[in-house]
C-alpha cells in the first residue's frame, strides 16, 4: 500500500515511541487502525457507486425513433380537412 520496507517501519516505530511514549502508543495504533478501516470502507463505497454508474452508462440506448408518435402525427395529418389547411395558409399569407 505505502511500499515501505522493514527498515522504514522500524524507524517510524522508534520515532513514534519517542514522540508519544509507551503508554499512548497502543491507543495511537488503535486510532490509526480505525481511521484506515473507515477510509477503506469509504473507498469501497465510492468504488461500488462508480461501478453502478458505469453499468448504467453501458446499458444500450434505444436509438430507434418512437414509431407510435410518428404514426399518431401521420394520422392527425390525414384527419385534417383540406379547409383547415387552406385557412392556415391564408393566415400565414395575411400575417
Amino acid at each position: 500500500m505505502f511500499d515501505l520496507g522493514i527498515q522504514e517501519l522500524i524507524v517510524i516505530f522508534v520515532v513514534a515511541l519517542l514522540v508519544f511514549g509507551p503508554k499512548r502508543l497502543p491507543e495511537l495504533g488503535r486510532t490509526i487502525g480505525k481511521g484506515l478501516a473507515e477510509l477503506k470502507r469509504a473507498m469501497h463505497g465510492v468504488k461500488e457507486q462508480m461501478d453502478a454508474e458505469m453499468q448504467e452508462i453501458k446499458q444500450p440506448v434505444s436509438l430507434e425513433p418512437d414509431t407510435s408518435k410518428i404514426e399518431q402525427n401521420e394520422e392527425a395529418k390525414k384527419n385534417d380537412s383540406p379547409e383547415t389547411g387552406e385557412k392556415e395558409q391564408g393566415q400565414v399569407n395575411a400575417g
